[in-house]
């Protein structure tokens, strides 16, 4: 770590505002950043006022942009020390970064270094004239082409010291100069030009076929798509010929009678509490004996007597299939276009959300207004999750999600029993 200290008194200016230019341009790049984190914005406007100071940074500069970000100045000091990029020495209309990395120095760097000794003096000294100064660098990026330098904003390749001080001078000089390879380099080419590609046939074309290939591609692509267009057509004519499939003989048609719901649950031993929810919504608590009907071992439930069937009347689940009476009402569309995010019930996932929208089901108070009977025909017409709108109490989740409350999690809130 190299110690970075803030240039002498005696080079300091006295003061420093930005123009006001510049000072649009900070208060642009301070708006890209909310209320509270405009300290973001510190790099760009340290580069920026060092851009207008002359390449470096005057404690000056600092302080305003400590003041205009609202920072102790001993925060945006601390940034200006840590990073190489910010000069806090005046710097040379030219400023020489010589990389002395180690692909750099193994191709002669140190001889680039000494003509800067020679010809501009030591590290950060600024020649007389105001013309030069330079400053060892870590690796900038352009190890195929060592020794090299940057100028400025400008990359100096495949350097020697020869070719290197007739390009300090003709700098000085304000000449015109010659940036990247200094012997004529194509980019990070080797020496003396490239190995590679260079049958042009590899990449002009001519390689797949001489004289008219870019028209026979295009003719070979719409013969290709003409003939699967035919092929197309010969397969709906087919179809159309073969007619609809006749029913087999003695067959009974075939009805869309809406699926049973699910079956009344086992019978289980006394001390058993079943928690299943019916069809209807409700639990079923108890044995089946405690409801007033008799379980069969397998579970289904055997025909109860007439005064038996006269008390369960009463209650609101029924046994019997839904109707389509009992559908529940639906839509042709997302009211507005835009549907509640059935996926926050839990249960729900993209396959059951889109078999609720085939249905007409979109929005949370569709479900929160079933009855019972409304349920029960929805949980017969889910087909592979029959049953899913009972078990998971769809229409305890709606009622709370039609209000505006969302669960934590994506997946939904899983109602407890």
């Amino acid at each position: 770590m190299s110690v970075r200290r803030l240039a002498p008194d005696a080079v300091q200016p006295k003061e420093f505002a930005f123009s006001a230019a510049n000072d649009d341009w900070a208060n642009g790049q301070i708006a890209k950043y909310p209320k509270g984190r405009e300290a973001s914005a510190v790099i760009p406007l340290l580069w920026m006022a060092q851009e207008q100071a002359g390449g470096w940074l005057p404690q000056k500069a600092i302080e305003t942009v400590g003041r205009k970000l609202g920072m102790p100045y001993m925060r945006v000091f601390e940034i200006a020390t840590f990073y190489t990029m910010f000069n806090l020495q005046p710097v040379g209309e030219h400023f020489v970064q010589v990389c002395g990395t180690v692909p750099c120095h193994l191709k002669g760097a140190r001889e680039i270094i000494k003509v800067c000794e020679d010809r501009i003096g030591p590290q950060s000294t600024v020649t007389a004239d105001g013309k030069l100064s330079w400053l060892e660098v870590e690796c900038l990026g352009a190890c195929c082409n060592a020794p090299m330098v940057q100028i400025n904003y400008d990359y100096y390749e495949d350097l020697t010291p020869e070719n290197f001080a007739a390009l300090l001078d003709n700098l000085r000089a304000g000449k015109p100069v010659k940036t990247g390879s200094q012997i004529g380099r194509s980019c990070s080419e080797p020496e003396g030009g490239g190995e590679t590609l260079k049958d042009a046939a590899l990449y002009d074309g001519s390689a797949v076929g001489r004289g008219g290939w870019q028209q026979r591609v295009t003719s070979e692509r719409e013969a290709a798509k003409k003939a699967a267009a035919e092929a197309e057509a010969a397969k709906l004519a087919a179809a159309a010929s073969a007619g609809p499939a006749s029913a087999a003989p003695g067959a009974a048609p075939a009805t869309a009678s809406p699926t049973p719901s699910r079956p009344a649950p086992a019978a289980s031993p006394s001390n058993v509490t079943q928690d299943t929810p019916a069809a209807g919504g409700a639990a079923i608590k108890g044995s089946a004996a405690d409801k007033g009907g008799v379980a069969s071992v397998t579970g289904a439930a055997a025909p109860s007597s007439p005064a038996v069937g006269a008390a369960s009347a009463s209650t609101p689940v029924s046994a019997a299939a839904p109707s389509d009476a009992d559908k529940p009402a639906m839509l042709a569309g997302p009211r507005q276009g835009k549907g509640d995010d059935l996926k926050l019930i839990w249960g729900v996932g993209p396959k059951l959300e889109a078999m609720l929208h085939g249905m007409g089901i979109w929005h949370f108070d569709q479900v929160a207004g079933w009855t019972d009977k409304e349920l029960a025909w929805v949980d017969a017409h889910l087909e592979g999750f029959k049953g899913r709108a009972s078990r998971d109490g769809w229409i305890g989740q709606a009622k709370k999600l039609a209000t505006g409350w969302r669960p934590e999690s994506a997946l939904g809130d899983k109602p407890t029993k």
